[in-house]
């Protein structure tokens, strides 16, 4: 009887251990995705690269904008000295001009959205695909994302792990910057 308890308790022990040994602890970890793409350099500089051009794109429309407005304050004068026939020919030409002015200002912020939301979806894929490669790296079972999208509610401090994403990243974008820089240099000196 000894013998069978013992027996038993040996193989109640033996599967015991095997579950255990069967079960890997999950390790998980968040980003602050909104931190990551205020801090992410090349974020940053494609966030410039978009103003930049806006603001380009929005002097030489200025410039005409500034032109009409005088044609219109120049209109004002001119009318009563011109005539009526005269007013309504100019104002007409007047009207189509501003109607222009005003599908050129909507016809260049939808260029600019669209340009720049096909590089920020580009970028955004590319560091959903990064993160993906650092938690497989890292032995991450999951990794979550909170910030504006948040998927997660709570979390306590010791699981965020944005600053270390934030710093791969930038490595990773200047050793590209670099490469780049040194093709360049390259094809400068072969001139």
């Amino acid at each position: 009887m000894k013998k069978v308890l013992l027996i038993i308790a040996i193989s109640i022990s033996v599967v015991a251990c095997n579950k255990t040994a069967d079960v890997k602890e999950v390790k998980t970890a968040y980003v602050d995705t909104s931190v990551l793409m205020k801090e992410y350099t090349e974020a940053k500089d494609l966030a410039e690269k978009y103003k930049a051009q806006s603001e380009e794109k929005g002097r030489q429309l200025d410039a005409e904008i500034k032109r009409f407005k005088e044609d219109a304050a120049n209109f004002q004068s001119q009318a009563q000295a011109n005539g009526q026939a005269w007013a309504q020919q100019k104002g007409a030409e007047l009207q189509k001009r501003e109607q222009q002015l005003s599908y050129a200002q909507q016809a260049l912020s939808q260029q600019l959205q669209q340009e720049s939301g096909a590089e920020m979806d580009t970028l955004v894929s590319g560091v959903k695909k990064f993160i993906k490669a650092y938690g497989k790296e890292k032995g991450y079972s999951y990794i979550y994302g909170t910030g504006d999208a948040a998927s997660v509610l709570y979390a306590e401090d010791k699981y965020d792990i944005t600053k270390d994403i934030v710093k791969a990243l930038n490595d990773k974008y200047k050793s590209a910057v670099k490469t780049e820089e040194k093709v360049e240099e390259k094809k400068e000196e072969k001139k």
